[in-house]
């Protein structure tokens, strides 16, 4: 079979209870620990369970390229930058170097680009961090990822690594302060000063400027998803992929957490935050992104990608009672439940669509019970029926395209299901119906899937009459 590959809002109720309604040989308390204290507050939703007895290979359709959890948003195509308006908003230290660098790489010359974004990163990460407000690191991280894409892009990956390291660092760093003086508010009123690096000493009135935004939070979670990406590109050590898609889940589920703890505190979905004279200053950081026409995997805050991705490493790494538990959560935040002021847009619900279906396949990789069966069948059913209700209602065919994608996988599952039962006909209705959605999308290996498929029906029922007639010839004996 073949499995398939966000709102911010924290889920009551508990995980481990919920997820052994699908899948009892899995549970929560699986995960590494740091993950099972932020897991363990989801909420998920009910499913119903089918019945089959039989064992079914099952095909990912992540191998079949229908979808990367890392791929956030379409890469910018578009060349045309008014490079002399645009950057006033920076400060005049760092302002004609970012000017020339973007413009080089825009050219084609990368390496002049990449001196001149180097010289810029430099001079920024000496100034004093409230000459980048607002959202001083948003910016001055910016400045930094335009640098190491550079480098990636002119085969330095090693260097590009890096520059995301060591500016995840200081984001890091500025995230303990923030955590630091929060806590110290909240509990006391005292203060609390800062023994960190050069531009993290603290002034009079400079404490709100160290104290990371919920963009800017989300900023450190996309660049830990990028050097994970990167150390499984670059084949590093899977401890080092590991670590950094690890990071990246726990400090979302930490930003989630704060959101509905301390809503008075910025985050991305307090919408105190966007409000009067912040909404002036947000308009004001998206045009320095615009300036700096950062990487797809960065621009898109999608919060549900860093758990997918998670997902998807530990299933890779055959570690399904890590993966599961990850992509449930993923599910749930993709479509948020009935009542919530959340509404999932056609390519999240998609998406959604696509863990449904790779859950099936996961709980196919274990041990065939009837049990594991029923629960498989149901959640490939559910993707089905996800992608069907998008269909009928999303007002743009642009937006299913993943769920287009998404469809050929579900229906060979369920093909396989059917051919499970010795329900034949189904089963050929199914992989045809499967074969057509992958020529519709243009995708080779789900053709010769469902074509090989289709030819092992059809010798069953050459096998199947051969030997029906064979047993019509046997007279009995007078």
């Amino acid at each position: 079979m073949m499995s398939t590959s966000t709102s911010l809002r924290l889920f009551q109720g508990n995980l481990s209870s919920m997820f052994a309604q699908t899948s009892p040989d899995v549970h929560t308390q699986s995960l590494p620990r740091n993950l099972v204290l932020y897991l363990e507050e989801g909420h998920l939703h009910p499913h119903h369970h089918l019945g089959s007895q039989l064992k079914v290979t099952l095909v990912s359709s992540q191998s079949l390229a229908y979808f990367s959890p890392l791929a956030w948003g379409p890469q910018r195509t578009d060349c045309k930058y008014e490079f002399f308006s645009s950057f006033n908003i920076w400060p005049s230290e760092v302002r004609s170097d970012l000017r020339a660098g973007i413009k080089a790489k825009h050219q084609g010359d990368l390496a002049l680009s990449e001196r001149f974004l180097r010289r810029a990163l430099d001079t920024a990460l000496s100034l004093p961090v409230n000459t980048f407000s607002p959202e001083p690191y948003l910016k001055i991280s910016g400045i930094a990822i335009s640098l190491a894409e550079v480098l990636e892009s002119n085969n330095r990956p090693k260097e590009a690594y890096e520059v995301y390291e060591n500016i995840l660092s200081r984001l890091q760093k500025a995230l303990v302060f923030g955590q630091e003086l929060q806590s110290q508010r909240l509990h006391s009123g005292v203060r609390v000063s800062s023994d960190t690096e050069n531009e993290d000493v603290v002034k009079e009135g400079e404490e709100e400027e160290l104290m990371l935004t919920g963009p800017e939070r989300l900023r450190a979670i996309s660049i830990a998803s990028k050097l994970g990406e990167m150390a499984e590109t670059y084949q590093q050590p899977l401890e080092e992929e590991e670590k950094w898609l690890t990071w990246a889940v726990e400090e979302l589920l930490r930003t989630l957490r704060d959101s509905q703890r301390h809503p008075h505190l910025p985050s991305p979905d307090n919408q105190e935050h966007r409000k009067s004279n912040e909404e002036k200053e947000e308009q004001e950081v998206k045009l320095v992104l615009s300036d700096l026409d950062l990487p797809h995997w960065v621009r898109k805050t999608d919060i549900g990608a860093p758990i997918e991705a998670l997902g998807a490493f530990y299933a890779k790494s055959g570690k399904l009672e890590y993966a599961m538990p990850l992509y449930l959560q993923a599910v749930s935040l993709l479509i948020p439940p009935p009542g919530s002021h959340h509404v999932a847009s056609p390519e999240d619900t998609c998406r959604a669509a696509q863990l449904m279906n790779n859950l099936s396949e996961l709980i196919m990789r274990g041990k065939p019970t009837p049990q594991a069966l029923h629960q498989a069948e149901a959640w490939a059913q559910q993707a089905l029926g996800t992608i069907r209700k998008t269909e009928s209602k999303a007002r743009d065919p642009g937006q299913l395209a993943v769920c287009e994608q998404a469809l050929g996988a579900v229906l060979f599952n369920l093909a396989s299901f059917s051919e499970m039962r010795d329900d034949r006909e189904k089963a050929r209705e199914l992989f045809t119906a499967s074969w057509e959605q992958s020529k519709h999308v243009k995708s080779q290996e789900g053709i010769l899937e469902a074509r090989a498929a289709l030819r092992r029906l059809d010798r069953l029922d050459r096998t199947a009459s051969k030997n029906g007639s064979q047993a019509g010839e046997i007279k009995p004996s007078s």
